[in-house]
């Protein structure tokens, strides 16, 4: 990734947690439930813990050096673009290619994570939760899993046309040139499948984070998530 995508990356993932932080606090309704803690109530407690969730998340996923240097290779490049022609097949079995390719799908996959931020961070200031008590003694991941049923397929449908169009123009001209000029390659259907992995990604960090924060509440420094998901706490 060059400097000038390293500092626009920044850019975008500082506005993207400003979004979100702006959309928890403007949308923290309180909503009634069965206890509340200091004018908050457990449902705030549940919005709380989903959105600090993504917060660490989304920051994980888009930092530079980190999730997608490490995983891109796992979207299945070779697997969805395939070979065309000894020449191409040579240039696709590079070293110097399919470092390119995968830094040109790590941009891409970033793209994706920071188009679904904000839609997250969305969906947990309006969340509809009916039993916020159960939420908050479910599994470690109880709230992500509540979260990610909610917004179902949102996501990948989102991010579907963006990826298609940052594949058709990818900025390394190599890769662009040659996902452009591939005959047979269903840009549509991989950037369906890369959408959906990234996804996937998402929640699966989304989960991580949250029982993290169970675990170890006092390391948030929340007043409220530590109230709730202390090891002193009575519901």
């Amino acid at each position: 990734m060059t400097e000038l995508t390293t500092s626009a990356t920044k850019s975008g993932i500082l506005g993207r947690r400003a979004f979100m932080g702006g959309a928890l606090a403007s949308g923290a309704l309180l909503l009634p439930a069965c206890q509340s803690f200091g004018g908050f109530s457990l449902t705030d407690a549940v919005r709380r813990l989903l959105y600090l969730s993504s917060e660490r998340a989304f920051a994980r996923l888009t930092a530079p050096g980190g999730f997608w240097d490490e995983q891109v290779a796992a979207l299945g490049l070779s697997n969805m673009i395939g070979s065309r022609g000894g020449v191409v097949a040579s240039i696709l079995t590079s070293t110097l290619f399919k470092d390119r390719l995968e830094g040109a799908f790590a941009d891409i996959a970033i793209e994706g994570a920071e188009r679904a931020a904000p839609i997250v961070a969305d969906a947990v200031r309006v969340i509809g939760i009916q039993n916020a008590i159960a939420l908050v003694n479910g599994g470690p991941t109880a709230a992500t899993a509540f979260l990610r049923e909610d917004l179902g397929v949102t996501l990948v449908e989102a991010m579907v046309p963006e990826l298609g169009d940052a594949m058709r123009v990818a900025s390394d001209p190599l890769v662009g040139e040659l996902l452009s000029g591939l005959t047979g390659i269903d840009v549509a259907g991989v950037s369906r499948n890369v959408a959906t992995q990234i996804d996937n990604a998402i929640w699966n960090e989304m989960g991580l984070e949250e029982a993290a924060i169970r675990r170890n509440p006092q390391s948030t420094n929340d007043p409220l998530l530590m109230s709730v998901f202390g090891a002193g706490a009575v519901l």
